[in-house]
């Protein structure tokens, strides 16, 4: 949590339009603890990238946290992470605290 806060403050916007989506941006502003929830997507993002073995700079704006209708949150994917994917099926799992984000991806064959 405090690397992600970190990198906020340090270099802002450049670091936050790099990484995240503008409709994650947008969610992330309005929490209030707004360094959770960027931290937890950021989680989701390299865990994405380390299930289909590619390079995290590749795909940090073309996979996008979202949520769904049900009580998970899910990934909306664009361009090339979702040629990656094809028809395969992602599961997300996410889980934050004050201190630590986590998240787990799952990609079935």
């Amino acid at each position: 949590m405090r690397r992600i806060a970190e990198a906020i403050l340090r270099w802002g916007d450049k670091f936050v339009e790099r990484i995240y989506t503008p409709s994650e941006i947008d969610y992330c502003l309005r929490r209030a603890r707004q360094a959770e929830s960027f931290a937890v997507r950021f989680a989701a993002k390299e865990a994405f990238a380390k299930a289909l073995k590619v390079g995290k700079a590749s795909i940090w704006r073309e996979v996008e946290v979202v949520r769904s209708e049900g009580p998970r949150p899910t990934f909306q994917l664009h361009g090339h992470a979702r040629t990656l994917v094809g028809h395969r099926k992602v599961d997300l799992s996410l889980s934050h605290a004050q201190t630590h984000a986590v998240a787990v991806v799952l990609i079935e064959d």
